[in-house]
């Protein structure tokens, strides 16, 4: 795991080292065991090592091929590297370490971009081929690891982070008013934009060519991969199917066990962390494991559900684990948030800084942490967002009624007097174009609710899911800490996207019925959390876990926010927000946003995420705009 950055000029005036340096500099925090250069001329790119794998200076980056063709530069694991060595020792390659990273530019060597089908992992890599003068960069299928490019000048930079980019001087941080639109519809950013004007994401799944014998390329974009959620033709027996997901649960947790540092595990409370640690803890005795709890003292309502310690304290128990926890009050999130701002970048889905507290406490005693993300996206963990939009009159019917459930802050009329300030920049943003252009070719002739789940399932793995991962790489490496996800393992996922819908949802042929025969009141009960959703991964996890968690409600990392806003943080959310002077109404309207403090203070209406994300754009734009 590591930070890789790297600049190109077109001019083809060569690559300051001073200015790699900074790029460097910039993400330091991601690899503090070591950092590597290489330049040729107009081409340089600068890597900052988190060594997990054969310690030894054998693993420098930038790595260089025995004939000196190919360089790479790279920040991951790949977890099939024995398997793929093995392949290429046959074909004649020689090794000089044990690490994945001199696999994998062997791999590309071999097979050029044919390797990413082979590759059971997470990456983000630059590639140079001198011979052909080509720049490869990537990124792995799901978009665990991100990696930002930008075109400025008559230069190109890409880096781990934006900072890397940000760095290089020449660059005009200006915010993207376009992607700052879209961000406070969706509490997240479904395009390829960032909010930083003219920086990029490499979009999950894809790899990009630059080929500099043609003076001024522009990037070539590939998609390789994509979700394919989809019924199976000739589904078996649901016995089998529970069969194979315990082996393959069991495999993608092992598979992700190799390191040569020390390896620990989040352990929240609930059945997906909980099952991982299980598996685990049988091949590391004494396992660290690591819980965020909070304080309910001023909690209410359905958040004094919130903290999940004693849960997680009788998981340890049961599977001996070393366990660790803290205790989050209302003031730590105002400590954290000019860190968080910083590191996270841009704000995306949720309210991130428990993640932020969890990342910094595991960082105190291993190098590398397991996390349960993926599996609720996979196996239908949200059957509540599901429900809203399982039988509809045509695939537009259906985007409409999704695009409404997810405005996750506030809806298109409000968020229109919120942007009044530059109205005139952001008109032409179809948010509702947005959203559909998430499904492309996968919207096409759905035919009943089973494909209506699918299409659901695709747009969240594509979305929600992808906002997860960039926050969980940022806030784990602003503490040099490698965050594994084993429901994100190749197999695994290609299992869950054949798996008939009826093993994931208890409830879908009653929701049914009542969306076409009794429209009304009484589906109402089907968009409340339940203990539905994820029915397969529950009769499976069973196996591993106590029953009670098995059969638990779905509960998400989340403090009680709600309640905090209305006291214990009330002073610093009006100091923040009710001050007109604050960077954050250059762009946005004072008045909505005040009223948005207001109703959510007086009880009105639960505006917590709203509330958040203005917290958090506005520290951002003191960061990065300032």
């Amino acid at each position: 795991m590591c930070g890789i950055a790297g600049l190109v000029h077109f001019d083809q005036s060569p690559v300051s080292p001073a200015v790699l340096q900074r790029m460097s500099d910039a993400v330091a925090h991601r690899g503090p065991d070591g950092e590597g250069f290489w330049t040729e001329g107009n081409i340089g790119f600068a890597h900052r090592r988190l060594a997990i794998i054969d310690l030894s200076p054998a693993g420098h980056q930038p790595m260089l091929s025995a004939d000196h063709r190919y360089v790479l530069s790279y920040n991951g694991e790949i977890y099939n590297f024995r398997e793929l060595r093995a392949e290429l020792e046959a074909a004649g390659y020689w090794f000089r370490s044990k690490t994945d990273s001199e696999v994998l530019l062997y791999a590309l060597a071999e097979w050029g971009t044919k390797a990413f089908d082979r590759l059971n992992g997470m990456f983000a890599l630059a590639f140079w081929d001198r011979k052909t003068r080509q720049l490869l960069l990537a990124r792995d299928r799901y978009g665990i690891k991100p990696l930002y490019i930008a075109r400025f000048g008559s230069s190109l930079a890409f880096g781990s982070e934006q900072k890397a980019i940000t760095a290089v001087p020449g660059f005009t941080v200006r915010p993207d008013r376009k992607a700052l639109r879209e961000y406070f519809t969706f509490q997240n950013i479904f395009t390829d934009r960032t909010l930083v004007e003219g920086v990029r994401l490499l979009p999950a799944g894809h790899f990009a060519v630059l080929d500099l014998r043609d003076g001024e390329p522009e990037l070539q974009h590939t998609q390789y991969w994509d979700f394919d959620f989809r019924e199976p033709d000739h589904p078996t027996d649901a016995a089998e199917y529970r069969e194979e997901l315990d082996r393959l649960f069991q495999q993608a947790v092992t598979r992700q066990l190799v390191t040569d540092v020390e390896l620990g595990s989040y352990l929240s409370g609930g059945m997906d962390s909980g099952s991982i640690t299980a598996v685990a803890a049988k091949s590391f005795p004494y396992l660290k494991t690591f819980t965020c709890g909070f304080d309910l003292s001023s909690a209410s309502g359905i958040e004094l559900g919130f903290d999940e310690r004693a849960k997680a304290e009788a998981m340890s128990y049961r599977f001996k684990t070393e366990h660790y926890e803290m205790v989050l009050k209302a003031g730590d999130m105002e400590r954290a948030m000019p860190s968080l701002a910083w590191h996270l970048e841009e704000p995306r889905v949720g309210q991130s800084y428990p993640n932020f507290y969890a990342a910094k406490l595991a960082s105190r005693f291993v190098k590398v942490v397991l996390s349960g993300a993926g599996g609720d996206e996979l196996f239908g963990g949200y059957p509540w967002r599901y429900y809203r939009a399982v039988v509809n009159d045509s695939f537009d019917d259906y985007v409409r009624k999704y695009y409404g459930f997810w405005q996750r802050l506030v809806d298109d009329d409000r968020l229109d007097r919120l942007f009044r300030p530059i109205a005139g920049d952001v008109d032409d943003v179809d948010t509702r174009a947005i959203f559909r252009n998430v499904f492309a070719n996968n919207g096409e002739g759905p035919r009943g609710p089973e494909d209506y789940i699918n299409h659901s399932l695709y747009f969240e793995a594509k979305t929600f899911l992808h906002g997860l991962l960039v926050v969980e790489d940022k806030l784990s490496m602003a503490h040099s800490l490698e965050s594994r996800v084993p429901f994100l393992d190749n197999d695994l996922v290609e299992f869950a996207m054949r798996c008939p819908v009826k093993l994931k949802l208890n409830n879908l042929s009653e929701v049914v019925r009542l969306n076409e025969n009794e429209p009304g009141g009484k589906q109402n009960r089907f968009f409340q959390k339940t203990k539905d959703g994820k029915q397969i991964l529950r009769d499976v996890m069973a196996n591993y876990v106590p029953t009670e968690i098995v059969e638990a409600e779905k509960q998400g990392f989340s403090a009680p926010d709600a309640s905090w806003f209305k006291g214990d943080s009330i002073d610093f959310v009006r100091r923040t927000l009710l001050d007109k002077s604050a960077p954050l109404y250059d762009y946005l309207d004072y008045g909505e946003a005040s009223s948005i403090v207001e109703e959510h203070v007086e009880g009105k209406h639960n505006n917590r995420l709203a509330i958040w994300s203005l917290l958090n754009a506005n520290q951002w734009l003191s960061h990065y705009a300032g």
